[in-house]
Order: structure tokens, then C-alpha cells, then sequence
């Protein structure tokens, strides 16, 4: 079993092969970063759903099928043990930014990427420009739902109806593409989207609290993550795509954002 302190869960991605899932990140009593995929993670039993921030003790094993060095596999996902939840700022700052490295220079992290040194990282961004949103799809693939869907089908001689219905009470897909402008100490302006579990979250409350008024929604989203978030001391934590690990010129997107009050320096660390 290893400890490991959740820092990131992604919004969820239809897949084809694993169906509904989530990546989850964090870092090891050692200090080490960790990626969990895949994780289905609305399948889990309430008792067994976890948060950020929190500890959990996890049964892991290297995911072979990706070369990332950060990349690892539930054995059992049924063995997961909770633990703490941390909500003071200043442990969770001594958890996250004493036992790993912050970097300010995004191009000394891909090519750290390119080597495969590392795919998940924390970055300070010299300074945040801009919060963008910008219309995408509006619906799942049609031929991952139609696999889902069949594939349901097949096991529903096992499944009870309440079950089946489970199965495909799939998260909605977030209509619009979010990203940080920023940057980063070699002055180079530059634009990663934001895949964070909150983010989507985010957008789907302020729909609901403006009656569907999705420029308001957006609004309020952008309230929070630049004008209110920009008052914090913020970091980005990043990750890279399996597919675009090696190919990408920037295979890098943000997974998560760590926005803790300012402090002192002095009383940092």
C-alpha cells in the first residue's frame, strides 16, 4: 500500500475502452508524483470516492501500458483506504510545494518531458494574462456512447434496471474549452487548457444559478479563476497527454490549480 495525497482530479473523458473515467494525480509520503489512470471514478462506491486533498493508502502497480514514469495502475480498487483530509492552506503548502519541485520555466519541462524525466509537474507562472473560454463539442462522441451503450447491453442479464441505469448516468460533457494565458519566467506568453475536475463542476453550478444563461455562466467561471484566483499565490499543476507525451511541441496541460492565500515568504516554508 502507498499514501499518496490527492492534488488533481481531471473532469471525466468517455472512453471506448475503459468508459467513463477520470485521471488522479498526487504525491507520495515520499514526495514523489503519481498518476492514476484509468479510474471510473463515478463507479466507485460512495464510501470509496475520495477528494482532493486528502490522503488515501492505494494498492498500485506500474501501468505498462504507459511509458510515462509517473503512470500506475489501482490493483484492487476495492482495497482503497481513506485517510486524513487536509483543509489548512498552510499543510497542504508544506505537502505539495516542500516535497516536490516548483518549476518557473516551461521549457525546461518539456524538454524534461521530451526525455521522459517527468510528465507531471507544479509550475509558478510569472504572471496570469488571461482566462479563456472557447466553444467546442457539445456532445459525447457518438460512436464511444453507442459502444458504451452496447456494451451495457450485454451485461444486462447480470444487471439489475437501477444498475443498467448507473451505467449510463454519464457526466455532461462541458461545452466550452477553458485556459490559462500566462507567463512564465523566459517571458514567453503562453496558452494550456485546464482539464480540472472544479473547473467543469464550476461551469455546469453557475449554469444552473443563471438559468441557463451560459455567457453569465462563463462570466462567473472567469470571475473566479482570474479575478479572484489572481489574488492568490497560484500554481499550476500540469500533466502531459499519453498521446501527445512525445510529439507535442507543449504535450503539457493544466490538471489542476493550487491557489492557496498569499503568505509571507517568510513564513513559506
Amino acid at each position: 500500500m502507498t499514501d499518496i495525497f490527492i492534488t488533481v482530479k481531471t473532469y471525466p473523458t468517455l472512453s471506448s475502452k475503459y468508459d467513463e473515467l477520470v485521471c488522479t494525480a498526487g504525491i507520495t509520503d515520499a514526495g514523489k508524483w503519481v498518476r492514476l489512470y484509468p479510474v471510473p471514478f463515478r463507479k466507485l462506491d460512495w464510501e470509496q470516492r475520495y477528494a482532493k486533498y486528502q490522503w488515501l493508502s492505494i494498492p498500485l502497480e506500474r501501468n505498462t501500458a504507459d511509458i510515462r514514469p509517473e503512470s500506475y495502475r489501482i490493483k484492487n480498487i476495492n482495497a482503497i483506504e481513506q485517510k486524513n483530509k487536509i483543509s489548512d492552506w498552510n499543510v497542504r503548502r508544506q505537502i505539495i510545494l516542500e516535497n516536490t519541485p516548483v518549476y518557473t520555466n516551461m521549457n525546461l519541462l518539456i524538454e524534461k518531458a521530451k526525455n521522459n524525466e517527468l510528465s507531471l509537474a507544479t509550475l509558478k507562472p510569472t504572471k496570469i494574462t488571461d482566462f479563456i473560454a472557447e466553444e467546442t463539442e457539445r456532445d459525447w462522441s457518438k460512436d464511444k456512447l453507442e459502444h458504451l451503450i452496447a456494451k451495457t447491453k450485454q451485461l444486462n442479464f447480470f444487471q439489475t434496471p437501477d444498475e443498467i441505469k448507473k451505467e449510463l448516468a454519464i457526466v455532461r460533457k462541458v461545452p466550452y474549452k477553458f485556459s490559462y494565458q500566462f507567463i512564465d519566467e523566459t517571458g514567453k506568453e503562453r496558452k494550456l487548457m485546464i482539464e480540472d475536475w472544479e473547473t467543469g463542476m464550476l461551469y455546469w453550478n453557475c449554469l444552473k444559478s443563471t438559468n441557463n444563461n451560459e455567457k453569465t455562466a462563463i462570466e462567473k467561471v472567469k470571475q473566479k479563476y482570474f479575478n479572484e484566483f489572481l489574488k492568490k499565490d497560484i500554481f499550476l499543476f500540469l500533466g502531459t497527454t499519453k498521446e501527445f507525451h512525445f510529439t507535442s511541441p507543449n504535450p503539457f496541460v493544466i490538471i489542476g490549480v493550487f491557489a492557496p492565500p498569499v503568505q509571507n515568504q517568510k513564513t513559506l516554508f
